[in-house]
C-alpha cells in the first residue's frame, strides 16, 4: 500500500536538499527557499508541475512505477533512497545494478593485484577495467562499448578466439550464451540487454544456434587455457567475485598448481609488458 504522507515528506525533503548545480540547472535568480523548485523536479521527471505538487501534498492519483523511477533519477537518489522511495509508493524495489560505475574502494583493491591478470566486467561481459597483466594475456580492451564486450567479440572477432585453444571454443561459446541468457532473465526488458541479443542474433549464426537451445547458467569456466606468443600455453583458474549488486564481477586469473603458469606470469610481467608496450 502507498504511504502518501511518507512519500510526500520524502519527496519534499529530497527536493530541498538538492541545488540546481546538482542536476545541471543554472542557479538563476535568487531563491527564497533552499533546494529545487517543484517545477524543476517535475521537468526533470517528465511529469506536470501540478501532478508533482499534488504528490508533495499527499493528494492526487497514485504514481505509477515508471513515474517513481523518473522521480528517483530526478532527485538523484542513491540505491538505498531509491528503494525507500519505491517502498513508500507501494512497489517492490528493482534489482540493484551498479551499471558502469566502479566504486573507488573496489578499484583500490584490485589495483594492488599486480602479479595476476585481473579484470572487472559488468553482467553483459563488458570489460570496464583490467590491469596491465590482463592487457598482456587477454589483449587491451579499447574502443567503444561493443569493442570491450567479451561476448560480442567472441562471436564477431576471430582474434579473441585465437588466444584460446580451438578445442575449447565450443565450451567458451556455450558459456557466453548461457550467461547472457541468465542476465536477460534477470533483467528482462532492459534496453542494453535486448539490443545486445538482437545484434548478436543478426551478426552470428553460431550465436543463433546456441541461443535457440535456451540454456541458462551463470558463466562458469573455472579453468581457462590461454595461448600467448611469448610464453605459450597458460593454465589459469578463473576466480569470480561478485559485488553486492551482483552485476559487476571481478575476475582474477590464478596460476594452477602443478603447472608452469606462475613462472610464465612472472616472465610476462618483465618481458611481456615490454613487448606489449
Amino acid at each position: 500500500m502507498i504511504d502518501r504522507d511518507g512519500l510526500a515528506d520524502f519527496l519534499r525533503r529530497r527536493r530541498e536538499l538538492l541545488r540546481p548545480a546538482d542536476v545541471g540547472l543554472p542557479d538563476g535568480v535568487r531563491r527564497r527557499t533552499p533546494g529545487l523548485r517543484r517545477e524543476e523536479v517535475a521537468q526533470l521527471a517528465a511529469i506536470s508541475t501540478d501532478y508533482y505538487s499534488r504528490l508533495e501534498q499527499s493528494r492526487g492519483a497514485n504514481p505509477s512505477e515508471p513515474i517513481i523511477a523518473n522521480l528517483a533519477r530526478a532527485l538523484r537518489c542513491d540505491l538505498d533512497e531509491r528503494d525507500h522511495l519505491y517502498h513508500l509508493a507501494g512497489f517492490s524495489s528493482p534489482l540493484r545494478l551498479a551499471g558502469n560505475h566502479l566504486d573507488p574502494g573496489l578499484l583500490s583493491l584490485v589495483e594492488r593485484l599486480t602479479d595476476i591478470p585481473v579484470l572487472i566486467a559488468n553482467d553483459l561481459d563488458e570489460v570496464l577495467w583490467q590491469n596491465a597483466l590482463a592487457d598482456v594475456v587477454l589483449g587491451p580492451q579499447t574502443g567503444g562499448r561493443r569493442n570491450r564486450n567479451l561476448t560480442w567479440r567472441w562471436f564477431t572477432d576471430p582474434g579473441l578466439r585465437e588466444i584460446f585453444p580451438e578445442e575449447d571454443w565450443d565450451a567458451h561459446a556455450a558459456a557466453h550464451v548461457a550467461d547472457l541468457r541468465a542476465t536477460q532473465s534477470r533483467r528482462m526488458g532492459d534496453r542494453d540487454v535486448t539490443e545486445l541479443v538482437a545484434d548478436l542474433l543478426e551478426q552470428s549464426e553460431k550465436f543463433r544456434d546456441l541461443w535457440e537451445l535456451h540454456e541458462v547458467a551463470v558463466h562458469r569456466l573455472p579453468r581457462k587455457r590461454f595461448l600467448h606468443a611469448e610464453v605459450g600455453a597458460l593454465d589459469l583458474a578463473c576466480q569470480t567475485l561478485l559485488t553486492p549488486a551482483a552485476d559487476l564481477r571481478v575476475r582474477a586469473f590464478l596460476p594452477i598448481e602443478g603447472t608452469d603458469a606462475r613462472e610464465k606470469l612472472d616472465l610476462l610481467r618483465v618481458i611481456g609488458m615490454q613487448t606489449f608496450a
